[in-house]
């Protein structure tokens, strides 16, 4: 190992350890402040029913019969009551949701049995497990690289990092996803060292609760599977022996779970196609990658569809990802030509093993895997992971040039600094792009609360009918009236009313005919609601 990395390096200076804990402080008050203040969104609404017992075929069922509805008969499937039992929620998800392993919405579930099922508690158990990254990732700096300054910028990066304070604000798994790559990671390593059976059990351990908390983990342990044959020089050792009998431990445990998926494969493809059956250019998905890439250090708009509108935050934005971009690559490059052998050979198994079997397929038949940004975490943390090694070693008491030493703490301080202020910003923010399904909900419901005596008028047609409706009655005043319509039926609208709308979503099947007859058999006019984005119309009597 080079001499320079013989020893644990210490925080260089006062100011350091002052920024990291200030630093650390930071990231902690933004996963907790405002956080009932974004929309509960089509997939959070998803994760209250499944934890409720409920399954969506039973919503639609009672709600989806061609009358006016309250917004309690709505948020009935948003609660826990005595006649759903845990096993419902298992059953809820073997049923309609094989691809999302129970682990994280049993946790779920008795959290808000316990606490309460406000929007505030049941997104506070993804706070709280989020908080678990910091000692995680820690840990597997030491063991990657045997510094605890390594490990201490990383904590930095991570705590101010814009897309890890969205996600842990999310009532979903990816925040323990997250806590699970890492805590797997360092196991693994731990267990490489000691060589010891009770530090493999841990890492067997480590992989059960991976696949229990998304499937991608399993991409995580091909990973770690490379790496272990790649230090083994791709002989059958018995360390080699070992990580796969761990890793067949791992399985053995997830069996349950495996045939749940084998016999709901259809159901599965049916809940899942969008992301083979979509389609964008090449461009477009390597602009994707580089916008995704850019979340985990800086994200100041959080409009999807403004485009190139000239605001100033975008303008930054657009001025910032190529100095991202290029600190990026020269982060991977250093990594690769002095970083430890061991570190640098596990970062990249870990980016290239996570990201590459999601981009081929993309880029080889077309799809959008790689367009979702959470589903590249793995990947992203390896990058991160890469940058903490750069700015580590550049302003470490060990540079001999200071001037150099200079220049890389301005860059650190630069990147902290755009990191606080795009969590300031996301800290006020209604809405974001990781809510980009109901990102204008907050916008429509507004326009509906206006209204002395309103009625809401949606379909129940498409692969998620209800989602959006769930993720609207946490925001629609109790007066206001819903109208579910199961085509081709046609709504029965009382003269009571003050207002009639229509929402129609752009990810949701176009409601042609519905509009069509709405404006031949009922004699209504359609009006279109500005912005065209809300994809809100008014409808008024001829």
């Amino acid at each position: 190992m080079n001499n320079r990395f013989s020893h644990s390096w210490a925080l260089p200076r006062s100011w350091l350890r002052f920024l990291v804990i200030v630093l650390l402080t930071l990231g902690v008050f933004f996963r907790f402040v405002n956080i009932d203040r974004k929309v509960y969104w089509f997939d959070e609404t998803f994760t209250s029913l499944r934890i409720s017992g409920y399954t969506e075929k039973e919503a639609i069922e009672d709600v989806c019969n061609n009358r006016e509805i309250g917004i309690e008969d709505l948020q009935k499937y948003q609660h826990i009551t005595p006649e759903k039992t845990w096993k419902d929620t298992i059953n809820s998800l073997a049923v309609e949701d094989p691809q999302h392993p129970p682990l994280y919405y049993l946790m779920a579930r008795f959290w808000v049995q316990w606490f309460g099922g406000s929007v505030a508690v049941t997104r506070s158990l993804s706070v709280l497990i989020s908080l678990l990254v910091f000692p995680c990732i820690y840990w597997l700096c030491i063991e990657l690289f045997q510094s605890s300054l390594v490990g201490w910028v990383a904590i930095a990066l991570l705590a101010v990092s814009p897309f890890h304070v969205l996600y842990a604000q999310e009532a979903r798994q990816y925040g323990l996803w997250t806590v699970t790559i890492l805590l797997s990671s360092a196991t693994l390593l731990r267990a490489m060292r000691l060589k010891t059976m009770l530090s493999w059990g841990m890492y067997a351990a480590t992989v059960v609760m991976g696949v229990y908390t998304f499937l991608f983990s399993g991409l995580v342990t091909i990973a770690h599977g490379i790496y272990v044959f790649a230090a083994a020089r791709l002989r059958l050792t018995k360390m080699v022996i070992v990580y796969l009998l761990a890793v067949l431990a791992g399985l053995l445990a997830f069996t349950p779970w495996l045939l749940v998926i084998m016999s709901k494969s259809t159901q599965l493809h049916k809940t899942t196609g969008w992301t083979s059956e979509l389609r964008m250019s090449r461009l477009q998905m390597i602009k994707q990658w580089v916008i995704n890439l850019s979340y985990f250090f800086v994200d100041f708009d959080y409009d999807l569809q403004r485009g190139n509108d000239g605001s100033i935050l975008k303008l930054m934005v657009k001025f910032l990802i190529p100095f991202i971009l290029v600190l990026v690559g020269y982060s991977i490059y250093f990594l690769c030509r002095k970083a430890p052998k061991q570190a640098r050979l596990y970062i990249i198994i870990l980016i290239a093993a996570t990201f590459l079997p999601l981009a081929m397929p993309d880029i080889i038949w077309g799809g959008v895997r790689t367009r979702v940004a959470r589903y590249l975490i793995p990947a992203f943390l390896g990058i991160q992971l890469a940058v903490s090694y750069l700015l580590a070693t550049q302003i470490a008491p060990t540079c001999i040039n200071i001037w150099r030493q200079k220049f890389w703490q301005f860059v650190m301080i630069a990147l902290l600094s755009i990191g606080v202020l795009s969590c300031v910003i996301i800290s006020q923010a209604e809405s974001w792009w990781s809510k980009d399904l109901n990102i204008y909900m907050p916008q429509v419901a507004r326009i509906i609360n206006q209204a002395s005596q309103p009625l809401l008028i949606t379909s129940c047609e498409g692969t998620w009918p209800l989602g959006d409706e769930l993720s609207l009655s946490y925001l629609l005043n109790p007066k206001v009236r819903l109208y579910l319509v199961k085509e081709p039926n046609l709504p029965k609208i009382s003269n009571k009313f003050s207002d009639v709308f229509l929402y129609n979503p752009t990810h949701n099947p176009p409601l042609k005919i519905l509009t069509d007859q709405i404006e031949k058999q009922l004699k209504y006019k359609l009006e279109k609601i500005y912005p065209e984005k809300l994809q809100l119309l008014k409808l008024v009597k001829n």
